[in-house]
C-alpha cells in the first residue's frame, strides 16, 4: 500500500469516526431535549390533575359519590365525535417530536399557543392536525371546485399555503387578544397586589385571593397565575413558575411586576410604595395612550366630516343663492 491510498483510507475513517461522534452527540441531545419535555409534561399534567381533584372535592360522602357518578356518566356520553377527536390527538402527539412535527409546530407557534392559554402538548397536537388537516383539505376543494381550468395547480398552491397558514393567523389573532387583555389588567393586578399585600397577607395568600376571587376581574392574569401557582406547588420555584409569564407576553411592564414579585417572595421587604409609584406610572401611560387615540380619532373623523357634512352644508349655505340666479336668468332668458 503506497502512502496515497494509506492517506485516503485514514481520511475516510477519521471522517466516518467523525460522522458517527456526529450522530452520537446529536442522539444525546435529543434524548436529553424529549426527557426535559416528559418532565415538564409530567409536572404540568400533575399540576392540572390537582387543580381539577381540589376542584369537583366534596366533604360529604354522599356527595363525593354522586360527583363519582356523574364523572362515569359524563364518560359514558362521549360522543363518537370525541373519540375521533381524541385519536387524532393521539396520533398528532406521537409526531411532535418528528422533524415534520418541529417544522409544522415550530418554537414561534409554540409561543403563540402559550400566550393562547394552551399550555400542554394536547394543544400542540391538536394545532398540528388542524395546520396539516387545513393544507390537505383546501387543496382538495380547490381541486373539485376549479377541476377544469387551466390554472388549477397555482389554485391549489394558493390553498395550501392558505391552509399552512390559516390556523397560525387565527392563534396569533387569539394571542394578541390575550396581550392587549394583559395590557388592560395590568393596572387593576397592581392595585390589587399592593392592597392585598398591605393588609399583611403573605404572597401566597395573595396570589390565591386574586386566583379564586378576581377571576372575572383578572380573567387572563388569574388563569395564569393559577398556572404558575399549581407549577410552584409541584416544586418548582417561584422565579421558574413566573417566568414564562413574564417572557411570553414580550410586555416591560408585566415583566418588571413579576421580577418584583419574585424578588419580594426571595427578600421580602415593604412593596405599598414601589407598587404605588408603578401603578401610576401604568395609569399615566394609559392616558397619554388615550390621549394618541384620541388624536388620532379627530385625524379620522375630519375625512369623514368633509365627505358627509360638507355636502349637506353647502346645499344649505350656498342652495337659496344658485336658486336666486338660476331664476334670474331664466327670467332674463324669457
Amino acid at each position: 500500500m503506497d502512502a496515497d491510498t494509506f492517506l485516503t483510507v485514514a481520511l475516510i475513517c477519521a471522517s466516518a469516526a467523525c460522522a458517527l461522534i456526529g450522530l452520537l452527540v446529536f442522539a444525546s441531545l435529543g434524548r436529553n431535549r424529549r426527557s426535559a419535555r416528559t418532565l415538564d409534561h409530567a409536572l404540568d399534567q400533575r399540576a392540572a390533575s390537582a387543580a381539577a381533584a381540589a376542584r369537583v372535592a366534596v366533604p360529604a360522602s354522599n356527595e363525593g359519590k354522586d360527583s363519582k357518578l356523574s364523572g362515569e356518566a359524563a364518560k359514558s356520553r362521549l360522543t363518537s365525535l370525541d373519540r375521533i377527536v381524541q385519536s387524532i390527538s393521539r396520533t398528532a402527539l406521537r409526531w411532535l417530536d418528528t422533524p415534520l412535527g418541529k417544522i409544522v409546530v415550530a418554537d414561534e407557534d409554540r409561543r403563540l399557543l402559550e400566550r393562547c392559554g394552551f399550555f400542554d402538548t394536547t394543544a400542540r397536537a391538536r394545532f398540528f392536525a388542524a395546520r396539516l388537516g387545513s393544507s390537505v383539505l383546501l387543496p382538495l376543494i380547490v381541486f373539485f371546485w376549479r377541476s377544469g381550468e387551466a390554472r388549477v395547480a397555482l389554485w391549489m398552491f394558493g390553498a395550501l399555503a392558505i391552509g399552512f397558514m390559516l390556523p397560525k393567523w387565527l392563534v396569533r389573532r387569539r394571542a394578541t387578544a390575550r396581550q392587549r387583555a394583559i395590557v388592560a389588567e395590568l393596572p387593576m393586578f397592581v392595585d390589587l397586589l399592593r392592597l392585598l399585600q398591605g393588609v399583611g397577607l403573605s404572597l401566597d395568600q395573595t396570589l390565591q385571593v386574586m386566583i379564586n376571587d378576581f377571576a372575572t376581574v383578572l380573567p387572563v392574569l388569574s388563569q395564569e397565575l393559577a398556572l404558575a401557582q399549581r407549577q410552584f406547588n409541584t416544586g418548582r420555584t417561584r422565579e421558574q413558575s413566573l417566568n414564562r409569564l413574564s417572557t411570553s407576553y414580550e410586555n416591560d411592564d408585566l415583566t418588571a411586576v413579576m421580577r418584583l414579585v419574585i424578588q419580594v417572595d426571595k427578600h421580602g421587604g415593604a412593596v405599598q410604595e414601589p407598587l404605588r409609584q408603578f401603578g401610576d406610572r401604568l395609569r399615566e401611560s394609559r392616558r397619554a395612550t388615550l390621549r394618541e387615540r384620541i388624536g388620532a380619532l379627530t385625524v379620522k373623523m375630519t375625512g369623514v366630516m368633509v365627505v358627509t357634512l360638507l355636502p349637506a352644508l353647502l346645499i344649505m349655505t350656498a342652495g337659496p343663492g344658485f336658486m336666486a340666479v338660476f331664476h334670474s336668468l331664466s327670467t332674463l332668458h324669457k
